[in-house]
C-alpha cells in the first residue's frame, strides 16, 4: 500500500475523516458507477444499462482520462462524503457505499486481497462486459439494461 494510506483506514476512520489519497484508495475501480443508469421517475428504481461513459475503457473498467474526466464529461459526478448521503444509484458492492452503511469492504476489494485484478475474477466489475455510449444510439440504450449488477 501507498505510503500515503493509513493502516487499515477504512476500519478505523469514518468517510469524513479520511484524506483524499485514501478516499481515492476506497475505489475498487470496478467502473460500474460510469455506466448510464435509467431511473424511474416514479418508483426511483434505477437500471443499470451495459453503455458506459465514452472515457471508460471497457476492457479494463478504467477511466482513459481521470484527471480530466469532469471537463470532458460535465455530468461526471466527483464523488465526496457530502454527495455520498444524497446518491443512491451507487451499486451494492460499492466501497463507499458499503462503509456509509456500517458495512465491511466486500473480501474480493483489493485492499483486501492486495490485487488490483480481485474485481474482475470476483465478477463486480464492467471490464469485458460493458460498450461505449459511442456506439449506440441514444433512443436504444433500454434494450441494453443489464442484472448483474448487484
Amino acid at each position: 500500500m501507498s505510503g500515503d494510506l493509513r493502516p487499515y483506514f477504512w476500519k478505523r476512520y469514518p468517510l469524513a475523516e479520511l484524506t483524499l489519497p485514501e478516499w481515492e484508495a476506497l475505489c475498487d475501480g470496478c467502473g460500474l458507477c460510469c455506466l448510464v443508469k435509467l431511473e424511474d421517475d416514479e418508483t426511483q428504481e434505477v437500471a443499470y444499462t451495459r453503455v458506459s461513459c465514452k472515457l471508460l475503457d471497457c476492457e479494463t473498467a478504467q477511466c482513459t482520462n481521470y484527471p480530466e474526466r469532469q471537463t470532458l464529461v460535465p455530468d461526471c459526478i466527483q464523488l465526496t462524503p457530502e454527495k455520498l448521503e444524497t446518491i443512491h444509484w451507487l451499486p451494492p458492492s460499492c466501497a463507499y457505499r458499503r462503509l456509509k452503511e456500517g458495512k465491511n469492504l466486500p473480501t474480493w476489494h483489493y485492499l483486501n486481497t492486495g490485487s488490483r485484478s480481485s474485481v474482475i475474477k470476483a465478477r463486480k466489475s464492467a471490464a469485458g462486459r460493458c460498450i461505449s455510449e459511442t456506439e449506440v444510439d441514444e433512443d436504444d440504450i433500454e434494450d441494453h439494461i443489464v442484472r448483474w449488477v448487484r
